[in-house]
């Protein structure tokens, strides 16, 4: 950790304070490449006897036998293919030998290292002593790295990280007694040795940085992030760190021109190449989401797959590589082996009533780390910033819905333009949350007065045949036009709980599932998705899921229900009638699933970040900037606006 502290300290407060770490292919690389020396034993032969005891300031290990393995250094290519030989007799009858994994500490400095490799030169012992004891004439660690050492004029140097853990296992070595001045890093890049001479100044940087290291982790500020620095493109933690982004909206004056631009969903607010922070996260998951939702399902566990049976036939295997949650629909059985495996691996499993009401998640232990949910739980109980990111909140959906109208509407009306327009421009002078609701309300009845103009099917397209209906059995065909008579995208109101027509029972579902993502974005950022700011606690509902979902509504909800009607991807025969209210049936919702999640993986330019990225991931990131201004690294919530 502490080579993280000097390579970037922000890497280092989110592994060491937060507990956040993600996967990449390099720490897989890493990993994978490391795991021959993982399993040495980590055994040390005692240091040599004249060392002294008062110089021994504290040992992790205690040492039962040696590991006999030895290699010539001309030999050594990759510490996985180190070769295991007897130990070799040197020229002063010492002999050469090496340890694997070993774990020492340091009471003086306070820390721990696990040390890849210690080449031990052994003290020689006299012919007629049979009876002594090996003993550590010298020692020196030898670390392995993925990379290539920096070059200068003077020939290859270490990099500082490097240099920090190299020459804090020299010193650990010290302070349990062994003789050690020097240490290698072998480069596998370049297939190149470097040595590191311990000095006195280097020692007082490693102790200073050692102090500062340790201050971080008692600050509850977490250091600022590195300036347009190259090592963000590789670093596993940019998409958490958001490193350009979290520049940009602080200090940049590039935001502020952006900002004004992007009031009004017209015109154009691409910024300039310098302007734009670098995407350092990736466009879309190539995870996806399993759905569920045949009544009587089995959900198993096999090696890295989940199997699925439908009574005593295999339904499908899918691998838990490939899934990023799964939710399930009424009466679908999970096994107790399948939920602790998807626990383990942090895949959320979400609960659905058949009708679609989002009862909960379970999920793993995930961060843990509480400065997070400290700063959230502070902000929720002060009515000013509730007020004020409530507002940023109801201003964006409201300035999207007018969008939607303006883009989609087949005749947008200028009345309901303009009044969308006064009231997004009166939010700022709400006084408290009921004022605010109230205009958010107001809004909303003008915006759904208009949601039929949305829709661009209807009665009078007699001629239009639904695709899929040209050769459809005699019967299959009267039933489709039965419920084509009964059931109609004709749209007057929003009606809910239960919803009592085919579009609002759309909205309904759309709604469901995206507080369901959204409260895995919420989990995923260290939140507690219970408490909000402008939904306020209620018992057994997601607060702060629902408030990130407000600016999504109309982006991705309610786009999703107009792409499935629009494009026939949803018909009448996909509607059932049960008392008052309206649902999908199984093929129905099976249906509007691929049209929700087609709308999810779609990309969208982010207006003010100018790069691409899908749906999902905005949501992902829009709770990490709202994270970033509840511990002060942004002055405010920017929330997510369509042009």
């Amino acid at each position: 950790m502490l080579n993280e502290f000097v390579y970037c300290p922000r890497l280092f407060y989110y592994e060491q304070v937060e507990g956040i770490f993600v996967e990449s292919a390099d720490t897989e690389r890493g990993s994978a490449i490391h795991e021959r020396v993982d399993r040495g034993k980590g055994a040390l032969p005692p240091q040599a006897r004249k060392k002294r005891k008062s110089e021994v300031k504290g040992a992790a290990v205690e040492v039962s036998e040696v590991s006999m393995e030895s290699v010539s250094e001309t030999e050594e290519t990759d510490l996985a293919d180190l070769k295991t030989h007897r130990p070799e007799a040197s020229a002063d009858g010492g002999e050469t030998i090496h340890s694997r994994s070993a774990m020492l500490s340091s009471e003086r400095l306070g820390v721990v290292a696990k040390m890849d490799l210690i080449e031990v030169k052994m003290a020689g012992r006299s012919e007629g002593d049979l009876f002594g004891r090996y003993e550590a004439q010298s020692v020196t660690p030898v670390d392995y790295k993925v990379g290539a050492p920096r070059r200068s004029t003077e020939g290859n140097e270490l990099w500082d990280a490097d240099r920090m853990q190299l020459g804090l296992q020299i010193l650990i070595l010290r302070d349990n007694g062994y003789a050690c001045d020097e240490g290698v890093i072998y480069y596998r890049a370049t297939k190149q040795r470097v040595r590191l001479i311990m000095t006195p100044e280097i020692e007082r940087w490693i102790v200073g940085k050692i102090e500062e290291a340790r201050a971080l982790t008692l600050s509850p500020e977490i250091p600022p992030p590195l300036v347009n620095s190259p090592k963000c493109v590789r670093c596993s933690l940019a998409p958490v760190c958001l490193p350009d982004e979290t520049r940009m909206l602080g200090h940049d004056s590039a935001w502020e021109s952006k900002r004004g631009a992007a009031t009004e969903p017209s015109g154009s607010t691409r910024s300039t190449a310098n302007e734009a922070p670098r995407r350092l996260i990736a466009t879309r998951d190539e995870e996806r989401a399993l759905y569920l939702n045949t009544q009587g399902y089995r959900v198993g566990l096999k090696p890295e797959r989940l199997i699925i049976h439908d009574g005593e036939s295999l339904v499908d295997e899918v691998r838990l590589i490939d899934v990023s949650h799964v939710a399930l629909f009424g009466n679908v059985q999970i096994s107790t082996q399948a939920v602790r495996e998807l626990c383990e691996q942090e895949i959320p499993v979400a609960y659905f009533s058949l009708g679609g009401w989002f009862y909960g998640l379970t999920r793993g232990h995930g961060l843990k780390n509480v400065h997070t949910r400290i700063q959230q739980f502070t902000a929720a109980g002060n009515p000013v910033r509730c007020l004020e990111v409530a507002q940023s909140i109801v201003r964006a959906k409201i300035r999207n819905h007018r969008t939607m109208l303006m883009r989609l509407h087949t005749e947008a009306p200028t009345p309901t333009i303009v009044g969308l327009k006064e009231i997004a421009a009166r939010v700022s002078d709400a006084r408290g949350l009921d004022e605010l609701l109230g205009m958010e309300g107001a809004a909303a009845a003008l915006y759904f007065q208009q949601f039929a103009g949305l829709i661009k099917v209807g009665g009078d397209e007699e001629d239009d045949e639904i695709p899929g209906l040209e050769s459809v059995p005699e019967a299959d065909a009267r039933r489709h036009t039965a419920a084509a008579k009964e059931f109609t995208f004709d749209f007057t109101r929003r009606r809910r709980r239960p919803p009592t027509d085919p579009v609002n029972a759309l909205l309904s579902l759309s709604y469901s599932l995206l507080a369901k993502d959204c409260t895995i974005a919420a989990f995923a950022v260290g939140f507690d998705p219970y408490v909000g700011f402008y939904h306020q606690p209620r018992h057994g509902r997601p607060a702060l899921a629902l408030d990130l979902m407000e600016e999504f509504r109309p982006l991705v909800a309610e786009s999703a229900v107009l792409t499935a009607i629009n494009n026939r991807m949803i018909t009448p025969s996909h509607f059932v009638r049960a008392g008052n209210a309206v649902n999908l049936s199984p093929i129905g919702r099976k249906a509007f699933f691929h049209a929700y999640e087609q709308r999810m993986n779609s990309l969208i330019t982010h207006p003010i970040f100018d790069y691409k990225v899908s749906y999902r991931r905005v949501i992902e990131l829009q709770a990490r900037l709202l994270a970033k201004w509840l511990t002060g690294e942004i002055p405010e919530y920017v929330p997510m606006t369509t042009r």
